[in-house]
């Protein structure tokens, strides 16, 4: 008898969730020392591992640079890890005696981890870590076009634990990856939360499957270089930035915005950084590659250099370029330079004021990576505080690349490979995911007034009172605000 690969797939999954769970009821029982003990085994294996992992995942994928790559990987190990190394998670976290409270951290379970493409070796590394860190077991489901390199990661990470002492099972992954896998992964009850990063439609499904879920949406960054900027050093920045990788990580600048006061500084910056400043037939050409016909962006340009994308377009282009350049004035859905482009390509949007720019920005983001992040340079912390009380994105990163200042590498934000998006951007946080999302939190609270000490006599009295006097069925507003001052007088009498 044969059965469907779909089929198979499936009760692979139920299977992997049984033995997750009890992986993680064994989890439970550890101490925080020992869960520490695990984690930071795992940190300093994939460490060791960093340059082997970064050469797989592009021999794999044909995205990025394994140099970057080898960076990414000892963010979402090294740096992960310190960040979190401190964090109580595990028994009673926070005692406050004075206001007779107490937190105890409680593992939301089974985490559903899902990886993407685009940072396939670091983004597990970071989720095995976090979760791991907060007493959860994890089930992986790698992207397909990155099954190999993620699954030696995983098998890095289980040695590591494995030699700390943990359970065996403690992280598992889906390896006949399909569409019918993944469903059942996400939507099985037993899954405590789905970490998803990856694309719109994997996010979206994660969010219906009924289970908890922490998803980001599509970043689409601007950067806007104001007028009192260093110019000189937010072109250096942008351009390192953006060649990061190719252009990999979502939170990378997708626009340059900037005045016209300094447009002409700002060009020739760029173009002796290596941008090349594409004529409008190239620009015409290239568009019709960044985006497939269903309005998706094009895989064959995400990750690739400036060179294999020119010449993808037939576009011939000076050598040593990196970045191309598109001069653009309208934003749109079917403007693809308006989108978000995981390579080196950048629109450039130059405005009359910071106020304008302001608006051009905002234009940007509701057409895509609404949520997400954006970067400014200014010398001008007034301008910064506009750009915070009205930008709908969850980082505005100042004075620094957009690519390592959101993933908390350049700047003190939580290192991290899932970027929240805020409720604005469809996600349920607007933070940088670390262990403390990844846990619930059971109150503890003694009680210290009785019903009489909130219920006395006075404002019982006081009620009454207005009643009496009261001839019509509702209190005016002069007598609500004397009841609640009678309630307040008795609150703060006890």
């Amino acid at each position: 008898m044969t059965f469907d690969k779909d089929l198979i797939s499936i009760q692979s999954v139920r299977d992997l969730i049984k033995r997750s769970e009890q992986a993680q009821k064994q989890l439970s029982e550890y101490n925080q020392e020992q869960i520490d003990a695990i984690v930071a085994k795992i940190a300093k294996a994939c460490a060791s591992n960093a340059e082997l992992l970064a050469k797989l995942a592009v021999e794999e994928t044909g995205f990025g640079r394994w140099q970057d790559k080898v960076l990414k990987n000892l963010l979402g190990s090294t740096m992960t890890y310190e960040s979190c190394k401190d964090m109580k998670t595990i028994g009673i976290i926070n005692e406050d005696a004075e206001k007779k409270l107490m937190d105890v951290g409680v593992p939301v379970g089974i985490v559903a981890a899902l990886i993407p493409s685009t940072n396939p070796t670091s983004t597990t590394m970071y989720k095995a870590i976090i979760s791991i860190k907060s007493g959860n077991s994890v089930i992986f489901s790698p992207h397909p076009n990155a099954r190999k390199c993620i699954l030696e990661t995983i098998r890095i990470i289980k040695e590591a634990i494995v030699d700390a002492g943990g359970p065996k099972d403690t992280v598992l992954s889906i390896e006949n990856v399909t569409l019918q896998a993944v469903n059942e992964l996400i939507t099985d009850r037993r899954i405590g939360m789905i970490l998803a990063t990856g694309g719109e439609a994997m996010v979206r499904a994660a969010y219906s499957s009924g289970n908890p879920a922490i998803g980001v949406g599509p970043g689409n960054g601007p950067a806007f270089i104001e007028q009192s900027a260093d110019v000189s050093k937010a072109v250096r920045q942008i351009v390192e930035s953006k060649t990061f990788d190719n252009g990999t990580i979502c939170a990378s600048e997708q626009s340059i915005i900037t005045e016209d006061c300094i447009k002409d500084e700002v060009v020739e910056k760029l173009k002796k950084q290596g941008c090349y400043f594409m004529t409008t037939e190239e620009i015409e050409k290239l568009a019709k590659f960044i985006l497939r016909s269903n309005g998706t962006m094009n895989p064959q340009i995400v990750g690739k250099d400036a060179k294999t994308i020119a010449d993808l377009a037939n576009i011939r282009i000076p050598v040593g370029t990196k970045i191309l350049v598109a001069e653009q004035n309208e934003v749109g859905k079917n403007n693809p330079y308006a989108r978000e482009k995981l390579c080196p390509i950048l629109a450039f949007y130059t405005e009359n004021s910071w106020e304008r720019a302001c608006e051009r920005s905002m234009e940007i983001l509701h057409n895509e990576g609404v949520g997400h992040t954006m970067t400014i340079h200014t010398k001008d912390e007034s301008v910064v505080k506009e750009f915070a009380l009205k930008k709908p994105v969850s980082r505005l990163l100042v004075n620094t690349p957009a690519t390592l200042g959101g993933v908390g590498a350049t700047t003190n934000l939580s290192p991290a490979f899932t970027l929240g998006c805020g409720a604005v951007g469809g996600s349920s946080t607007s933070d940088n995911i670390t262990p403390m999302h990844l846990l619930n939190v059971r109150r503890v609270a003694y009680g210290v007034k009785e019903l009489s000490d909130i219920s006395g006599k006075e404002v019982v009295d006081e009620f009454e009172n207005l009643k009496s006097s009261n001839t019509s069925e509702t209190f005016s507003k002069e007598q609500v605000e004397e009841i609640t001052k009678a309630v307040l007088r008795r609150l703060s009498i006890n």
